[in-house]
């Protein structure tokens, strides 16, 4: 691998004929160059669609195939190819020796994009905590991450770049170290959540297929600075910000990491802590981008990963169909009676259209779920009479000689966090 200069890249997707969860080839490998034009250091050469009548378990593709692209890359000059798909081990080892190429399957990829934008400090640790879950499996290759003197996971090589020799009892004693890190911040996070629980302000989460707007959103509701590009992965450390919707209800707004197909199991069990914010909403947002050809297949693969983390199907759930302005007016007029029957709204965060609508809607959504109830509290438990006070949501209270009778609306969330003082 070169040491000066980026990285030549070519991007291959897979079209396996008998692949049940086989996507469609043209979009499936835009995405692919989109997720290698995500990752600093790469120059990408091109793509190429490799359709196969099955994979090869030895080699993937076959070997006419094989010898065709070692010439293609050759005359390329590429260094790294990256694969939009699972490629095993023993895949990877026989493709290398046949290539004299470097080979990131997509589980590498997406691990080097996290590596390259996590921030704060749980995101770092989950992150290697996934790759070197991955690279266990991956002992044909020699581990280069843990003397890297580059940014993301060495997997594409660097400046510097060292070989180490890892075997798994390496590996498993760098889990172990990470896994009592993250214990330590997970725990830090947890009193930070306590402190927000405190709060009463009903939290409103932003999920969604990667690049569909979930960031310009935020921004363009709260007046933050989050990073917003047109980049798959631009956000992933979650960010919080206190915004007043028209009549000045205050929320909590979420924004979170975005999904993506055949997201790596590792990746959704490591920012399942991170997405708790998500869990633990009282809205969620589905931004979609409505201008994209798949939006359809993307908005299944949202639902899909939201019932992997185990969203409560009784959390309400409102679609926004995002980027309408990218939309032209004939089909525009479609979509909005579309989402009319469908529930869903309408909006572009880059113009502003839709977005009082969404707002509105918001309100609505949460002041329907508001509950009353009736309370009664002993004298001696002053602490929680005085959290119920502080909070704003007592509507009456009466005494009398066992305590307080209190009559209060508030939300589940302030249920939750009452019942647990």
């Amino acid at each position: 691998m070169p040491g000066d200069g980026p990285t030549r890249a070519w991007v291959l997707h897979p079209d396996i004929a008998g692949d049940r969860a086989r996507r469609d080839a043209a979009p499936a490998l835009a995405e692919a160059l989109a997720l290698a034009a995500a990752l600093p250091g790469l120059d990408i050469a091109g793509g190429d669609i490799v359709r196969l009548a099955r994979a090869q378990p030895g080699t993937l593709f076959g070997s006419g195939k094989i010898d065709t692209l070692k010439s293609l890359f050759a005359a390329e000059a590429i260094d790294l190819v990256l694969i939009d798909g699972p490629v095993s081990p023993v895949q990877q080892r026989n493709l290398e020796r046949a290539w004299g190429l470097k080979i990131l399957d997509r589980t590498g990829l997406i691990l080097e994009i996290f590596s390259d934008r996590a921030r704060t400090r749980e995101g770092v640790i989950q992150v290697e905590m996934a790759a070197l879950s991955y690279q266990r499996t991956r002992l044909v290759r020699a581990w280069t991450h843990l003397e890297r003197q580059r940014g993301g996971l060495g997997f594409v090589g660097g400046p510097g770049e060292t070989q180490i020799e890892a075997d798994r009892r390496a590996i498993d004693d760098q889990l172990n170290r990470l896994r009592r890190q993250l214990d330590k911040v997970v725990r830090t996070r947890d009193l930070h959540r306590a402190a927000r629980a405190r709060v009463p302000f009903p939290v409103v989460a932003l999920v969604g297929y990667t690049n569909a707007g979930k960031s310009t959103l935020f921004n363009r509701l709260t007046g933050a600075g989050v990073m917003a590009r047109d980049m798959l992965f631009a956000t992933l450390d979650p960010t919080m910000r206190r915004v007043e919707l028209p009549g000045g209800t205050p929320v909590i707004l979420s924004d979170t990491v975005g999904f993506i197909s055949d997201l790596p199991t590792a990746l959704v069990a490591a920012f399942r802590a991170t997405l708790e914010e998500v869990l633990t909403a009282d809205l969620v947002i589905h931004v979609r981008d409505i201008s994209h050809p798949e939006t359809a297949e993307q908005a299944a693969d949202v639902a899909a990963i939201l019932t992997a983390l185990g969203l409560d199907p009784e959390v309400p759930l409102v679609e926004l169909w995002n980027k309408i302005d990218l939309v032209d007016a004939a089909h525009r007029e479609t979509l909005e009676t579309a989402a009319g029957h469908n529930g869903a709204q309408v909006a572009s965060a880059v113009t502003g259209a839709g977005l009082d609508q969404l707002c509105a809607r918001i309100g609505d959504i949460l002041a329907g779920h508001h509950i009353e109830e009736r309370l009664s509290l002993p004298f001696a438990d002053g602490r929680r009479r005085s959290w119920l006070h502080d909070r704003g949501v007592v509507r009456a209270e009466r005494q009398d000689d066992d305590g307080f009778t209190i009559d209060v609306r508030w939300t589940p969330r302030q249920k939750a966090s009452w019942s647990n003082l």
